[in-house]
């Protein structure tokens, strides 16, 4: 069932509201908000720019790469189901704690565990940050509810802020550890341990006892708006991974040096930060259909990737900007998406579950399969072709996902 937005369907899910924070404890929970997401992109845009290095490393194929790539995504979507058990017992926020300490041990392991430790902690970290993300929107939803639009684009923001410093940093920071991509990949675990610091605070507040703990949800999996809303963050997500995965790798093999390559990458995400919080902004403007929004920030990725891919090297800087500009408004939207057609944070939390579970499940193919198409045809058409399709298909999903209504479903 769907209604048009308005005023809150009302539901059993709002009979027991929760207590309003306090404007200090908003604004001290909106810092730390901005911390965590910092961290829940760093374990995979780190390593695209050292992917080469650490393949003649340990010898691995493309193939294994791409499975190291493809590992924590794929974890986003099966560990999804685990975190509103966690928050229904611990409480949202200490599960987020609990997660970045996992998340800081687990980056630990991967680099310093040798080759299980490495697919082994990769695997965890994809756990730990599936669990996080699928609990933050819920969170904002409940405590932000009249600027959940905004509040979510300063989340996706924080993301791509995280995502880009890594990109453009490991490189460097690999260098100046004497060419060790092992220290380079250790340093991204401080600020999880930071980020776990600053949440701390918010985590054993005792009036947070008993929030994220909401009435089970049913029905969302029968409901046409919540598959193509979970259709189309997995789609974009998808594309979004293939170009963390691999696009160091191409232009590489364009003839880049590791330290460029990876710069253009940090360029295109860097300029995600602009769309990570106009993309929500600009989809408000142009009222609570998302649909426009969707089809120009899908137009925008695909323009770029086809630039940075087939376009002569003297414009890669622009493509690269298209690109980024492009993926940053598309992820922001998606997330957006989650809080917007949910009435509720009960209906957020569990659209929020089906929506990364089942979105990042899917997306987690696509770099995968983006490096088995390039072994398969020993070049990047075969995989271009791949891309085009997945970004048609987020397209087709994105008209359905941004229509103005809301996903209902009934307390268990």
């Amino acid at each position: 069932m769907v209604h048009k937005d308005g005023p809150s369907p009302s539901s059993a899910l709002d009979a027991k509201a929760e207590p309003l924070p306090s404007e200090h404890s908003r604004w001290y929970l909106l810092f730390a908000l901005f911390l965590v997401g910092i961290n829940l992109r760093p374990a995979l845009s780190s390593v695209a720019p050292v992917l080469a290095i650490i393949r003649d490393s340990i010898g691995l194929s493309s193939t294994g790469a791409g499975l190291l790539t493809t590992l924590p995504v794929l974890c986003f979507g099966l560990f999804a189901p685990l975190a509103p058990r966690l928050a229904n017992r611990l409480g949202a926020e200490r599960t987020v704690f609990l997660g970045l300490l996992v998340l800081a041990a687990s980056l630990g392991l991967r680099v310093f565990g040798g080759i299980p430790g490495m697919f082994f902690g990769t695997l965890v970290v994809g756990a730990s940050i599936g669990v996080i993300m699928i609990l933050l929107p819920g969170i904002i939803k409940r405590d932000f509810a009249q600027q959940a639009g905004s509040m979510t684009g300063v989340y996706t923001m924080a993301l791509c802020l995280g995502a880009a410093l890594s990109a453009g940093l490991t490189v460097p920071l690999e260098k100046i550890s004497g060419n060790s991509w092992r220290a380079a990949l250790a340093f991204w675990l401080l600020p999880a341990v930071v980020a776990a610091a600053a949440w701390w605070p918010h985590a054993r507040d005792m009036r947070n006892e008993g929030a994220g703990r909401q009435s089970r949800v049913q029905g969302l999996r029968s409901n046409a708006l919540a598959w193509q809303v979970t259709a189309y963050m997995g789609l974009q997500s998808a594309l979004a991974y293939c170009v963390f995965g691999w696009l160091p790798t191409i232009l590489i093999e364009r003839g880049m040096s590791p330290l460029t390559a990876g710069g253009i990458l940090s360029l295109s995400i860097a300029l995600q930060l602009v769309t990570a919080l106009g993309g929500p902004w600009l989809a408000s403007r142009l009222g609570r259909d998302q649909r426009p929004s969707i089809a120009l920030m899908m137009a925008l990725s695909l323009v770029g990737y086809l630039g940075c891919i087939y376009a002569g090297l003297d414009a890669i800087w622009f493509w690269a900007i298209l690109l980024g500009l492009g993926q940053g408004g598309s992820f922001s939207i998606g997330l957006t998406l989650i809080v917007l057609r949910a009435p509720n944070p009960a209906i957020a939390a569990s659209l929020s579950a089906m929506v990364q579970g089942i979105g990042y499940t899917g997306a987690a193919l696509g770099p995968l399969a983006f490096g088995l198409l390039r072994d398969l045809s020993h070049d990047w058409n075969a995989a271009t072709e791949f891309f085009v399709v997945v970004c048609l298909g987020a397209l087709i999903a994105g008209m359905g996902a941004g229509r103005n209504r809301y996903v209902t479903a009934a307390a268990a």
